[in-house]
């Protein structure tokens, strides 16, 4: 049976023969904010069908290629469509290019998401910078026997999400003249949307927005020692006393209304980027 590891380097190899872009920064793009792809120079797009191992994305949205190219003069990999884990792909597959990405020399990981507001000091079109998760997914990717070539068995999860980076958001915000929100992020399985009840429990156990992607992917940086950032778009109320119904499609309009702002703030925290 071929090792997670033979699927990394094979995957790794055939990129590298696709592209001489040298990634210090990878990006993994949430729904709805994949445009930012369009943004680089000399860029090289890669689709997912090609590369070796490389699960498929299969949500609306998710466009489906890895892009490498230039961004405010840093050379970057984007993922343009993640996986998830209610698509039917176990954790491993979910944070496969993770793994890659990382074996291709990255240096800092940056996430972002769609999610839903638990709070009502949120409102849809906010961005808010992730100060930390909770893992409510029922499972881990590191479940399993563990590749030191990959990271330790235990990896510590007290700093997830790197502070110097977190201020590095806020100070890039700032510069285009607006704030930041800041939070916990709970990552459930999905794919359905929570009930009145589950949204009340999770704003109780201390989280403040809630989505179906971002902890497997984070997990697995933080285990191979990346630093991490993370970024939400705030698309929808969900409040458990006052929810109404919501739809994906609802929630990719708002993400398209927000993408201006958003993608300007990530060409900023780049530039700004050492």
């Amino acid at each position: 049976m071929t090792s997670e590891w033979e699927k990394v380097e094979t995957a790794v190899s055939y990129i590298k023969k696709k592209t001489e872009i040298k990634p210090t920064i990878g990006i993994v793009l949430g729904s709805g904010l994949g445009d930012l792809a369009y943004e680089l120079s000399d860029h090289t797009r890669i689709p997912y069908e090609d590369i070796p191992h490389f699960p498929l994305s299969t949500v609306e949205g998710h466009v489906g290629q890895l892009v490498f190219g230039q961004l405010e003069g840093k050379n970057v990999v984007l993922m343009q469509g993640r996986f998830h884990y209610y698509e039917g792909y176990s954790m491993k597959e979910v944070t496969f290019p993770v793994r890659v990405m990382q074996q291709l020399g990255i240096e800092t990981f940056v996430v972002t998401n769609a999610c839903g507001a638990l709070h009502s000091t949120l409102s849809p079109g906010d961005l808010l910078v992730i100060q930390d998760h909770l893992n409510l997914t029922g499972t881990n990717p590191l479940i399993g026997k563990n590749d030191e070539r990959f990271g330790p068995r235990f990896p510590d999860m007290s700093d997830a999400y790197d502070k110097q980076l977190q201020h590095l958001a806020h100070r890039a915000a700032e510069t285009l003249g607006f704030s930041l929100k800041q939070g916990i992020y709970a990552g459930i399985s999905g794919p359905n949307y929570m009930t009145r009840s589950e949204l009340i429990m999770v704003r109780q156990l201390g989280a403040d927005v809630v989505g179906m992607s971002t902890v497997p992917e984070v997990i697995v940086a933080r285990h191979g020692g990346l630093p991490v950032l993370g970024i939400s778009c705030i698309t929808d109320m969900a409040i458990g006393e006052t929810m109404e119904g919501i739809s994906h499609e609802e929630v990719m309009e708002v993400a398209r209304q927000t993408k201006p702002r958003f993608m300007s703030l990530m060409k900023e925290i780049i530039k700004q980027h050492p």
